[in-house]
């Protein structure tokens, strides 16, 4: 059996990985944890806060609610209670899609670029 790599995914992110992640300011990923009881994630003896892919799951669904779809920050938090499994389903098939539709764009950019390249074409 051939050796395969699996993909090592970190059990704790630092707030500024997170807000790499979401291309956001880590002051509003701060502000957004007094405004939402889901989000709340672990400190470190230094008070660093540690995010779990859990709470970047929860952030993820924030962030759709409030920076794509522009819900005002009460009604995202009243849609979360509302729906709150539901809408994560909802938003990880978003995500997934929004991946897969990522690759085909690269992949059809890749074959552009292969059959330009090609004799007499």
């Amino acid at each position: 059996m051939p050796y395969k790599e699996r993909d090592i995914e970190k059990q704790y992110y630092t707030i500024g990985e997170v807000a790499a992640q979401f291309d956001v300011a880590p002051s509003l990923i701060r502000f957004w944890e007094t405004e939402f009881d889901d989000l709340k994630p672990r400190k470190s003896k230094k008070g660093n806060r540690l995010y779990s892919p859990q709470d970047i799951e929860t952030f993820r669904t924030i962030y759709h609610l409030v920076k794509e779809r522009g819900y005002t920050i009460p009604g995202a938090r009243d849609i979360m209670k509302q729906r709150g499994p539901q809408l994560k389903e909802k938003v990880d098939v978003i995500h997934s899609l929004e991946k897969v539709r990522n690759f085909l764009v690269q992949l059809r950019k890749e074959l552009d670029v292969a059959g330009k390249n090609q004799p007499g074409a």
